[in-house]
């Protein structure tokens, strides 16, 4: 889970560099069902970080610190 400004920023910056990933598999790899395997992994994690980014930004920094 997201707890700061900061780890947002990481979380983003990650999610940036899995999508790279993704891009440029698509383009190099030249087998539909390899491309397929090889990039289910990056697509569930770019998924499941950018949810936690949502539920980081859905909440207004005073409701953040109320509930820690």
């Amino acid at each position: 889970m997201i707890a700061n400004d900061q780890e947002l920023k990481v979380a983003l910056d990650r999610i940036a560099r899995l999508q790279a990933q993704v891009a440029h598999l698509r383009n190099a790899e030249t087998n539909v069902a390899n491309f397929h395997a090889a990039a289910s992994g990056f697509l569930a994690e770019i998924d499941r970080m950018q949810l936690e980014v949502r539920e980081y930004l859905s909440l207004h920094p005073a409701e953040a610190e109320s509930s820690t």
